[in-house]
């Protein structure tokens, strides 16, 4: 059980580390490390999307952690 919660924390991690990616629009990783400080804007259509996704997949990740050390013992 412990093996299988593994491969979708791993699943998990490469999606967010892919969708963080992703929001950093304009810059790519070099925005992402200390850009454009910018003005904030409200998200809307896909980048609002995006967001929500993201927010999603940080949740289950956590769920999954704690579910991995819960089994581990």
């Amino acid at each position: 059980m412990a093996r299988y919660l593994n491969i979708v924390q791993i699943i998990l991690s490469a999606a967010l580390i892919a969708l963080v990616i992703l929001q950093s629009k304009g810059g790519g990783l070099s925005r992402m490390f200390g850009g454009e400080g910018g003005v904030y804007k409200t998200r809307r259509g896909f980048e609002k999307t995006l967001f929500n996704i993201t927010i999603a997949v940080i949740v289950a990740f956590f769920i999954f952690s704690l579910l991995s050390v819960m089994f581990q013992a």
